[in-house]
């Protein structure tokens, strides 16, 4: 089996991380991003089958209460009225109610609930990926368009569970869902923050907010 190269950094020389009987996970030194073998990933029609699943009602007091260990921080940093992007919004798009709730204006994208490129041709005050950045086959060039879409000053927050140093891998439920691929470390967030000189905070172990710079470009 062919050494894949690291679909964030591109280095060539990741290795052996860990193995289950479904998959390989490889470990890229570089930016410490962990993912799985492309060979063990599904097709577009068997992902989308798996997400349609999942359970996003609109109505749920809990999915509320999940989104908001986003919105919450989001929220205290952006300006009245602002306009935002929510990246992976899936079938219902809860965040987009709870921050036009609060006054602000919130488009959507979603690779298979709303694919409309048209929103990436726009610039937006705050952009949410909320659960999301973990099934990206190619984390670099979606994370790269997202960011060419802040406007200066603005803000960039992604929601995903960190493989943090303390937990135990072979268990940890994350890897359990075979459309999670990639697994970023706190590391991993800061290769990208230097990537794009950005200002970064990590809030709790799942959410971190880039802030771009006034004279930073994609």
């Amino acid at each position: 089996m062919k050494t894949p190269y690291c679909p964030l950094c591109s280095n060539p020389k990741s290795s052996h991380y860990f193995s289950d009987q479904f998959r390989e996970y490889m470990h890229c030194p570089v930016c410490e991003l962990v993912f799985t073998h492309p060979d063990s990933h599904l097709s577009r029609d068997e992902e989308f089958k798996r997400y349609e699943f999942h359970q996003n009602n609109l109505e749920d007091p809990r999915y509320r209460s999940f989104l908001q260990k986003m919105s919450a921080p989001m929220l205290n940093r952006i300006a009245a009225n602002s306009d935002g992007l929510d990246f992976g919004s899936g079938p219902g798009p809860l965040l987009k109610h709870i921050f036009e709730e609060q006054g602000h204006t919130m488009s959507v994208y979603d690779t298979f609930y709303a694919p409309k490129q048209e929103v990436f041709k726009k610039s937006y005050a705050f952009i949410t990926a909320t659960e999301v950045v973990e099934h990206l086959h190619k984390p670099l060039v979606e994370l790269d368009r997202l960011w060419s879409c802040l406007q200066p000053r603005g803000y960039l927050g992604v929601m995903t569970s960190l493989n943090l140093p303390e937990l135990n891998f072979s268990t940890w439920h994350y890897i359990k869902d075979d459309t999670h691929v990639v697994f970023f470390a706190p590391q991993t967030m800061t290769w990208l923050a230097n990537r794009w000189g950005a200002q970064l905070e990590f809030i709790g172990d799942s959410v971190v907010i880039f802030q771009k710079n006034n004279l930073v470009s994609s």
